[in-house]
């Protein structure tokens, strides 16, 4: 299938001579007929400039841009204006026109195809602005509405005509929460009820979810999903939300270099504190999810980072004293739930210390329970354990690695680099205790532990 859009090797400048600055370095990237993709980024990185170049509104300096199989690059202003038919424009600046209605000014861009009549014009511009929540306004002069009302009048002239692109520039930045998902949803059902390609350009973490790619413009650069969300640390939870949405999110924190992962567990562990203050994010189940499953992702990371075979994060049920796994892996295999009883175990021992305690042969050791072996067919040679602590310095959960690879014990090593994870699992795992109040989550057979 041939992209709506393919842009290769573009670069952009502004200004002439020595005032000769540039814009857009190298950009390539292709939107596919019903694709929603939204470019992230901070202001001045280029996110509308690149917006202005795909929709033919600019012309390109350097690379190849075609839309709807039309070269842009060289195009006369014929073509591109022919081109400008089969887009929808939604800007920042609403770019209504005062002397018209609401129903006038979306349904003007039909009238001008000199296809429609005038009656079924306004029948069209009428329904698409009830769809956008403006019912009652259709006969309101720009000057009577609200920012947000202007916008969605913008929002419903560019829809209106069913295009086969639609290229917007932060259109929910003047809308409330609801109406602003109103008008995600309204883009989301045209991209895939009528394989219409969006683009869009957004600050708006709340709208993340809707989009098949994200993509992040860095100083004109289009930016990896690493370099994203180590430069924005207040998208996290909205970009570790879209990445739990396409079920993407191991496999991603497995392409971080170790100094990027240390990186991202610094600012999980700033975003996560948030979640601690406030536990208020749209949904609080979507929030458990979300945050669920970066504790496994994060826990799954260091597991490799140690060489380990397994790996299992305890919360302390409060209640009984029991630890209760949190995240417990096989490696592919079934996920566990392991409830170790109090004090029982080399877990239960880390807890009870409040320290380090590596086992370099778990059958030789006497609190180990062997009867986890017997139950689950694995094998223990060696666990290291670690007792991770909340904001108020109490010991609530404990890390867990067994098997040292290859046939080794854990070392001091080892147990130095596990300890410099254990400040952001201790956040993690508390956002998990203050979401679900320590209920055990996971899917498969219960077991003890070891």
């Amino acid at each position: 299938m041939e992209p709506v859009i393919s842009i290769r090797n573009v670069n952009h400048y502004f200004g002439e001579g020595d005032l000769r600055k540039q814009i857009l370095f190298d950009i390539s990237l292709d939107l596919m007929a019903g694709e929603i993709v939204i470019v992230t980024g901070p202001s001045g990185s280029g996110k509308t400039t690149l917006l202005t170049l795909l929709g033919a509104l600019r012309s390109v300096d350097e690379g190849s841009v075609r839309t709807l199989s039309r070269e842009l690059k060289g195009s006369t202003l014929g073509v591109r204006a022919e081109l400008r038919r089969h887009i929808g424009f939604i800007f920042q600046a609403h770019n209504l026109l005062v002397a018209l209605t609401a129903a006038q000014n979306v349904g003007m861009s039909l009238e001008l195809d000199g296809k429609l009549p005038k009656g079924v014009a306004r029948k069209r511009a009428v329904e698409m602005l009830d769809a956008v929540g403006l019912k009652e306004r259709v006969d309101y002069y720009p000057s009577e509405l609200s920012g947000g009302q202007k916008q969605r009048v913008a929002i419903a002239r560019a829809l209106v005509r069913q295009p086969k692109i639609i290229l917007a520039d932060e259109p929910t930045a003047a809308l409330d929460k609801k109406s602003g998902r109103d008008v995600v949803g309204l883009l989301h059902n045209l991209a895939k009820e009528q394989s219409c390609a969006i683009l869009l350009v957004t600050h708006d973490n709340r709208i993340l979810d809707v989009a098949d790619r994200i993509l992040t413009l860095e100083d004109g650069r289009i930016a990896s999903f690493t370099s994203a969300i180590l430069a924005n640390t207040g998208n996290l939870m909205a970009a570790f939300a879209q990445l739990h949405r396409k079920g993407e999110l191991i496999r991603h924190m497995r392409e971080l270099s170790d100094r990027q992962f240390t990186q991202l567990l610094e600012q999980i562990t700033t975003e996560f504190d948030k979640v601690l203050r406030t536990i208020d994010m749209a949904s609080q189940t979507a929030t458990e999810a979300v945050v669920g499953e970066v504790l496994g992702a994060v826990t799954m990371r260091i597991r490799e980072l140690l060489h380990a075979e397994r790996a299992t994060m305890y919360l302390i049920d409060p209640s009984s004293g029991d630890l209760v796994s949190k995240v417990a892996d096989a490696s592919g295999e079934q996920s566990l739930v392991i409830r170790v009883p109090r004090g029982k175990g080399v877990a239960g021992r880390a807890a009870a210390l409040g320290q380090t305690v590596n086992v370099p042969d778990a059958y030789q050791d006497p609190d180990f329970d062997r009867d986890f072996d017997a139950s689950t067919g694995f094998r223990t040679r060696n666990i290291l354990c670690i007792p991770l602590r909340d904001r108020s310095g109490q010991v609530f959960a404990v890390g867990q690695m067994l098997n040292k690879a290859g046939d080794a014990a854990f070392t001091q090593e080892d147990e130095a680099q596990f300890q410099q994870f254990a400040a952001p699992l201790g956040v993690i795992l508390e956002s998990c205790r203050a979401l679900v109040h320590t209920s055990p989550s996971g899917t498969g057979d219960s077991a003890p532990g070891g």
